[in-house]
């Protein structure tokens, strides 16, 4: 698998934008189209839920070399192994946390020697900050747009994008409302990196329109 620093395009089976299809129908077309990173959003499903289903994505993310990841679920990530587990705000500061190593498990539970990356989420500069001081493997910026998987949330703009790409030496992903039509004002921006759910997920075909996000990225 590819360095975070080298991964450009940021996917996800999230639950909301399904729409008929299987969560590992997704996860192919995804990799197929040459998403670097795959997160399994559930926001609505049980714990239980995302296990099972991250069990069936994990062999096909695996063989395609790229890292799945576990959102909000870290117990999760460490049962069965997974690379990468992100966390909300919700899920890290506010639950008490200040550095990553305090998540690392005293019980031992999931596999020896492969604690997964852990990404957080940032919606202002102080929080990438103090993500970045928490030693995050990686931030997502944003939401830049308004989007509907952040209901109520209001979007950071360009601005904050323009001020990660100033500041901030860990990788970083650019999140939220971004299309294909947006998608060079954020790169204009500063943005390397992009995280997209639902321009891809609603699209007819998630191959050719993860393929055509992931053409006009800058390469590593």
């Amino acid at each position: 698998m590819k360095p975070l620093k080298d991964c450009r395009l940021y996917g996800f089976v999230d639950t909301a934008y399904f729409n008929g299809r299987t969560p590992e129908t997704i996860c192919r077309a995804l990799c197929d189209g040459g998403s670097d990173l795959i997160q399994i959003r559930a926001k609505k499903e049980s714990a239980d839920w995302v296990r099972v289903c991250a069990e069936k994505l994990l062999p096909i993310t695996t063989a395609a070399g790229v890292r799945l990841v576990i959102n909000d679920h870290l117990e999760v990530a460490l049962q069965i192994g997974a690379p990468v587990c992100h966390l909300g705000q919700e899920d890290f500061f506010e639950a008490g946390f200040t550095q990553l190593s305090q998540l690392h498990p005293a019980s031992g539970i999931g596999h020896p020697g492969s604690f997964p990356l852990i990404g957080l989420s940032s919606h202002a500069p102080e929080q990438a900050q103090r993500a970045v001081a928490a030693g995050a493997d990686y931030i997502a910026v944003g939401p830049v747009f308004p989007t509907g998987t952040k209901p109520g949330r209001a979007a950071v703009t360009l601005d904050y994008v323009r001020w990660a790409a100033a500041n901030l030496t860990v990788p970083w992903f650019a999140i939220g409302g971004i299309t294909l039509e947006n998608l060079d004002s954020v790169l204009e921006a500063g943005a390397t990196r992009v995280c997209v759910v639902s321009a891809i997920l609603n699209s007819k075909d998630i191959t050719t329109a993860t393929a055509e996000f992931k053409r006009r990225l800058p390469r590593p």
